[in-house]
This record gives structure tokens, C-alpha cells and sequence, in this order.
């Protein structure tokens, strides 16, 4: 790590405008990270191994629970996904459409390393 990312935060995109929600030193490259959100919400934050920070919503929308930060990171024809921990569908992080169900989707967060 850098000494730019060490003092970085991460900050997503929400309702209220952009939220804090962690600095960047505590996200684990390929393991997800769980933050509550204003509304009581919940989002699932991701980093890859490129560096790259994505944030979708952390309820699987097949069970209900709020699991999707548990999941495996992959990728399929170049998209990155992560899988659920339980009924192993594959969420799209960039645009949150199961690549399952195309008919279910998850929300998705801008976010910004600052």
C-alpha cells in the first residue's frame, strides 16, 4: 500500500449525499466488508486485487438475508461478480443484475477513494 492509500477513506454515494464508511487500510483485497447504512440499510463493500472499490447491497435478495459480503468475488466474461454465501447466485458489482436471474437485481453504490 501506498502512503496516498493509507490515510484514504472510502465513501459511497447514498440518499444523504456521500457517506464515510471506512478507511480504505481496513478492506481486504477479494473480501467483502459490511457497512450500515443511514436508512438501516446495508451495503457490501468490495476490492479486488487491482485496487478497484465497488459497493452493491449486501441483502441477497433470494433469501433476505444480508450475506452478500460473505461472498466469493469472481469474474465471468470479464465482469466482476460476487457470489452469494448461501444459494450461490452471482451478483454483477458493477450494475448489481444477478447473472442468474436477470429479472433480480441488488442495488449499487457509486463510491470514491478519497
Amino acid at each position: 500500500m501506498t502512503t496516498e492509500t493509507l490515510n484514504a477513506t472510502v465513501r459511497v454515494a447514498h440518499a444523504d449525499g456521500w457517506l464515510t464508511v471506512c478507511d480504505l487500510e481496513l478492506l481486504s483485497p477479494g473480501r467483502g466488508a459490511a457497512v450500515l447504512l443511514p436508512d438501516g440499510g446495508q451495503a457490501a463493500l468490495f476490492m479486488d486485487r487491482a485496487g478497484v472499490v465497488r459497493a452493491i447491497g449486501n441483502r441477497d435478495p433470494f433469501t433476505g438475508a444480508y450475506v452478500l459480503s460473505r461472498g466469493l468475488l469472481g469474474s465471468a466474461d470479464g465482469r466482476p461478480f460476487v457470489a452469494s454465501p448461501l444459494l450461490k447466485q452471482r451478483f454483477d458489482l458493477e450494475t448489481g443484475v444477478c447473472l442468474d436471474d436477470e429479472e433480480v437485481s441488488v442495488a449499487v453504490y457509486a463510491v470514491r477513494v478519497e
